[in-house]
Protein backbone atom coordinates (compact mmCIF):
# COMPACT_ATOMS: atom_id res chain seq x y z
CA UNK A 1 0.00 0.00 0.00
CA UNK A 2 2.97 2.35 0.50
CA UNK A 3 3.51 2.28 -3.27
CA UNK A 4 0.00 3.65 -3.79
CA UNK A 5 0.67 6.65 -1.52
CA UNK A 6 4.03 7.28 -3.17
CA UNK A 7 2.47 7.24 -6.64
CA UNK A 8 -0.23 9.63 -5.42
CA UNK A 9 2.51 11.96 -4.09
CA UNK A 10 4.26 11.86 -7.45
CA UNK A 11 1.11 12.49 -9.47
CA UNK A 12 -0.18 15.40 -7.36
CA UNK A 13 3.29 16.92 -6.99
CA UNK A 14 3.90 16.50 -10.72
CA UNK A 15 0.60 18.15 -11.65
CA UNK A 16 1.46 21.20 -9.55
CA UNK A 17 5.02 21.38 -10.88
CA UNK A 18 3.88 21.21 -14.52
CA UNK A 19 1.06 23.71 -13.97
CA UNK A 20 3.41 26.09 -12.15
CA UNK A 21 6.20 25.89 -14.73
CA UNK A 22 3.78 26.61 -17.58
CA UNK A 23 2.59 29.74 -15.75
CA UNK A 24 6.15 30.80 -14.85
CA UNK A 25 7.05 30.71 -18.55
CA UNK A 26 4.02 32.87 -19.49
CA UNK A 27 3.23 35.05 -16.45
CA UNK A 28 1.30 37.71 -18.36
CA UNK A 29 -0.96 35.11 -19.93
CA UNK A 30 -1.65 33.84 -16.42
CA UNK A 31 -2.28 37.43 -15.25
CA UNK A 32 -4.94 37.75 -17.96
CA UNK A 33 -6.44 34.42 -16.86
CA UNK A 34 -6.64 35.73 -13.29
CA UNK A 35 -8.16 38.97 -14.55
CA UNK A 36 -10.87 37.01 -16.38
CA UNK A 37 -12.22 35.80 -13.03
CA UNK A 38 -13.05 39.44 -12.25
CA UNK A 39 -12.30 38.82 -8.56
CA UNK A 40 -9.25 40.99 -7.89
CA UNK A 41 -7.91 44.26 -9.31
CA UNK A 42 -5.42 43.99 -12.18
CA UNK A 43 -2.46 45.05 -10.02
CA UNK A 44 -3.12 42.26 -7.54
CA UNK A 45 -3.73 39.76 -10.35
CA UNK A 46 -0.33 40.56 -11.87
CA UNK A 47 1.37 40.06 -8.52
CA UNK A 48 -0.46 36.76 -8.05
CA UNK A 49 0.57 35.69 -11.55
CA UNK A 50 4.23 36.08 -10.60
CA UNK A 51 3.88 34.54 -7.11
CA UNK A 52 1.38 31.66 -7.30
CA UNK A 53 3.21 29.58 -9.94
CA UNK A 54 6.35 29.50 -7.78
CA UNK A 55 4.25 28.47 -4.80
CA UNK A 56 2.78 25.63 -6.89
CA UNK A 57 6.20 24.43 -8.04
CA UNK A 58 7.75 24.59 -4.56
CA UNK A 59 4.79 22.78 -2.98
CA UNK A 60 4.91 20.11 -5.71
CA UNK A 61 8.65 19.58 -5.30
CA UNK A 62 8.37 19.38 -1.51
CA UNK A 63 5.54 16.86 -1.84
CA UNK A 64 7.60 14.65 -4.13
CA UNK A 65 10.71 14.97 -1.95
CA UNK A 66 8.56 14.43 1.16
CA UNK A 67 10.12 17.47 2.86
CA UNK A 68 7.83 19.71 4.91
CA UNK A 69 5.24 17.22 3.74
CA UNK A 70 2.29 18.39 5.83
CA UNK A 71 3.01 21.99 4.85
CA UNK A 72 3.18 21.11 1.15
CA UNK A 73 -0.12 19.26 1.42
CA UNK A 74 -1.68 22.21 3.23
CA UNK A 75 -0.53 24.66 0.54
CA UNK A 76 -1.81 22.39 -2.23
CA UNK A 77 -5.10 21.98 -0.37
CA UNK A 78 -5.45 25.75 -0.02
CA UNK A 79 -4.62 26.42 -3.66
CA UNK A 80 -7.06 23.76 -4.82
CA UNK A 81 -9.87 25.15 -2.64
CA UNK A 82 -9.21 28.66 -3.98
CA UNK A 83 -9.23 27.38 -7.58
CA UNK A 84 -12.52 25.54 -6.99
CA UNK A 85 -14.10 28.54 -5.28
CA UNK A 86 -12.96 30.99 -7.95
CA UNK A 87 -14.15 28.73 -10.77
CA UNK A 88 -17.58 28.19 -9.23
CA UNK A 89 -17.89 31.89 -8.38
CA UNK A 90 -17.07 32.93 -11.94
CA UNK A 91 -19.52 30.43 -13.35
CA UNK A 92 -22.30 31.60 -10.99
CA UNK A 93 -21.68 35.18 -12.15
CA UNK A 94 -22.02 34.08 -15.77
CA UNK A 95 -18.33 34.46 -16.58
CA UNK A 96 -17.10 31.83 -19.03
CA UNK A 97 -13.42 31.49 -18.24
CA UNK A 98 -10.37 29.46 -19.02
CA UNK A 99 -9.01 28.40 -15.66
CA UNK A 100 -5.40 29.03 -16.67
CA UNK A 101 -4.31 25.85 -14.89
CA UNK A 102 -2.09 24.64 -17.70
CA UNK A 103 -1.66 27.74 -19.84
CA UNK A 104 -2.96 27.47 -23.41
CA UNK A 105 -3.32 23.69 -23.06
CA UNK A 106 -6.39 24.19 -20.86
CA UNK A 107 -8.07 26.91 -22.95
CA UNK A 108 -10.49 24.51 -24.63
CA UNK A 109 -11.40 22.51 -21.56
CA UNK A 110 -14.84 23.13 -20.14
CA UNK A 111 -16.12 24.01 -16.70
CA UNK A 112 -17.01 20.39 -15.87
CA UNK A 113 -13.50 19.16 -16.73
CA UNK A 114 -11.92 21.77 -14.46
CA UNK A 115 -14.21 20.82 -11.59
CA UNK A 116 -13.54 17.11 -12.04
CA UNK A 117 -9.79 17.72 -12.09
CA UNK A 118 -9.85 20.02 -9.06
CA UNK A 119 -12.15 17.79 -7.02
CA UNK A 120 -9.96 14.78 -7.89
CA UNK A 121 -6.93 16.65 -6.57
CA UNK A 122 -8.92 17.64 -3.50
CA UNK A 123 -9.86 14.01 -2.75
CA UNK A 124 -6.25 12.89 -3.31
CA UNK A 125 -4.92 15.56 -0.94
CA UNK A 126 -7.45 14.59 1.74
CA UNK A 127 -6.42 10.94 1.37
CA UNK A 128 -2.73 11.86 1.68
CA UNK A 129 -3.44 14.04 4.72
CA UNK A 130 -5.40 11.23 6.34
CA UNK A 131 -2.58 8.78 5.64
CA UNK A 132 0.00 11.12 7.19
CA UNK A 133 -2.08 11.70 10.33
CA UNK A 134 -2.57 7.97 11.02
CA UNK A 135 -0.65 6.74 14.04
CA UNK A 136 2.10 4.28 13.16
CA UNK A 137 2.33 0.93 14.89
CA UNK A 138 5.32 0.51 17.16
CA UNK A 139 7.98 -1.77 15.73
Amino acid sequence: MNLFWRILDLVIGGVFIVAGVIKIIHPLHFAYDISNYDAVPWAIGVRLAFYLPWLEVIAGVLLILRRFYAGALTVILGLTLVFIGATISARMRGIDISCGCFGHASDNLGFAWHLVMNFSILVAVFLLMRQVSRPRALA
